[in-house]
């Protein structure tokens, strides 16, 4: 049964010229608008089984054709939201799907808020949050295989997952809470042990699902990839040869990137932002002092960092500099300009991963390719079926609920067996624990996630 009284409509295909549009309605007066503006051969809309196709043309109200369409039936709760839905399937253009919208919501509808179908989904019990989240992964994914977990989430094997774990939690809720219901000296002696032993099951199980959160991360937004360096070391001739096109300017003169320049890019299935960024030097040049900041918070922020070096100049002050202040599990040192001779060796860099290149013939540009996938994918298996795996809005809630029953473990084990104030902190990670599913939600939640969809999905 619906949660809701009245009718939204919007139109739910990509604006600009196409091949169709299509107009959805949702609401207990969807049939009842499609009888009004839609015109066939007997019966009408309302008269017909879910599920029916029929082809006809939206009027406008004083009976002039607005477009020959296709009209779906969809009956609840056999639908998208769970309630009467119909599709209007018009000819492709911004005017024409504007026009049968206009016709709708003249007709009683409401124009609808980004992201209400799939709300209206969740609130009405078809889908859960994690699996209406993985409706936005897959519009937005970058990647087969961004696309590929993402249909894996929507079909609600990660929200088993969550569901399995919450189940557990609330099973050891109620026996903490009966602990209490004991005298402490009539308590049976293996009662708290066994809590223990079951919270700290409860840990490894959100252990495991945190440990997800990488590959989940880079599939749905994508791998920063900065490359920095000092000026006219072959940063942006780095990005075009990544890129397997022109797209940054390469000249001889020192400073020719003053700003960030960002592009992406999929390899092996993994979606890519990569960034060039301004020669990190001292300069004068207001302009350039401002490249150089963003350069920095770029690399600061990345998942990944390409720092190149002139292989055929000794190393600098600031080449030492620079390279004492990366992390070398997210560095990829490249060493150009080999074919002018190599004065720097692969021994002065330390525990640096290095790779040799001559981008000016293209050499050592595969290498590049190799070591950013293995840096990225360390512990993921690219040969693996891709699989659902957590949000950052996910792994927020889940350290949360880590957090509580470590307490809860604290409180038990540490202090004198404080069973109440245990209960408490349990009951706190099942909170965090049902927020990720929507067991339990609010107003705020459902606007954070859903503010980010479309209107019409």
């Amino acid at each position: 049964m619906s949660s809701f009284d009245d009718t939204i409509a919007a139109i739910a295909t990509a604006p600009g010229e196409g091949g169709v549009a299509i107009v959805r309605v949702s609401g207990p007066d969807a049939l009842r608008i499609a009888d009004e503006v839609f015109r066939s051969a007997a019966p009408k809309p309302s008269e017909r089984a879910t599920h029916t196709i029929v082809h006809g043309h939206v009027d406008d109200a004083d009976g002039n054709e607005l477009d020959d369409v296709v009209l779906l039936i969809m009956r609840a709760p056999q639908s998208y939201t769970a309630e009467d839905v119909i599709e209007i399937q018009g000819h492709g253009g911004n005017v024409a799907a504007k026009r049968i919208l206009r016709r709708v919501l003249d007709a009683g509808a409401r124009a609808a808020e980004p992201g209400e179908f799939t709300k209206r989904a969740f609130i009405n019990g078809r889908i859960d949050l994690v699996q209406a989240e993985a409706v936005l992964d897959l519009v937005h994914a970058g990647s087969e295989r961004a696309a590929a977990a993402a249909v894996e989430q929507l079909e609600g094997k990660l929200s088993r997952s969550f569901n399995e774990l919450y189940d557990f939690l609330v099973s050891i809720a109620a026996d903490v809470e009966a602990t209490l219901d004991f005298p402490d000296d009539e308590l049976p002696a293996t009662a708290l042990p066994e809590l223990l032993q079951r919270l700290n099951t409860a840990d490894e199980r959100i252990g495991q699902l945190l440990s997800t959160w990488d590959e989940g991360h880079i599939l749905r937004e994508g791998a920063l990839v900065v490359i920095s360096g000092k000026p006219n070391v072959g940063k942006s001739t780095m990005l075009n040869a990544l890129l397997g096109r022109d797209r940054a300017i390469v000249s001889q003169v020192p400073g020719t990137t003053r700003d960030t320049i960002e592009e992406k890019y999929v390899l092996e299935g993994i979606p890519l932002r990569l960034v060039d960024t301004a020669g990190l030097r001292e300069t004068e040049c207001e302009v350039e002092q401002e490249g150089v900041r963003r350069a920095r918070a770029h690399i600061q922020k990345s998942d990944l960092h390409l720092y190149l070096i002139d292989a055929s100049k000794a190393l600098d002050d600031d080449d030492r500099d620079h390279l004492a202040a990366m992390k070398s599990e997210k560095c990829v040192v490249v060493l150009n300009k080999v074919d002018l001779g190599q004065v720097v060796r692969s021994e002065q860099l330390k525990d640096a991963t290095v790779v040799r290149t001559s981008l000016l013939t293209g050499g050592g540009v595969d290498e590049v390719r190799r070591a950013v996938i293995g840096k990225l994918t360390s512990g993921i298996s690219l040969s693996a079926v891709p699989h659902a795996s957590i949000s950052e809005r996910h792994r927020r809630l889940l350290v949360e609920a880590r957090g509580g029953i470590r307490e809860a473990l604290s409180l038990i084990r540490d202090e004198a067996g404080n069973v109440v104030l245990a209960a408490d902190r349990i009951r706190d990670s099942l909170e965090n624990l049902g927020m990720i599913t929507g067991k339990v939600y609010h107003d705020e939640l459902l606007a954070s996630i859903f503010s980010r969809f479309c209107v019409g999905k």
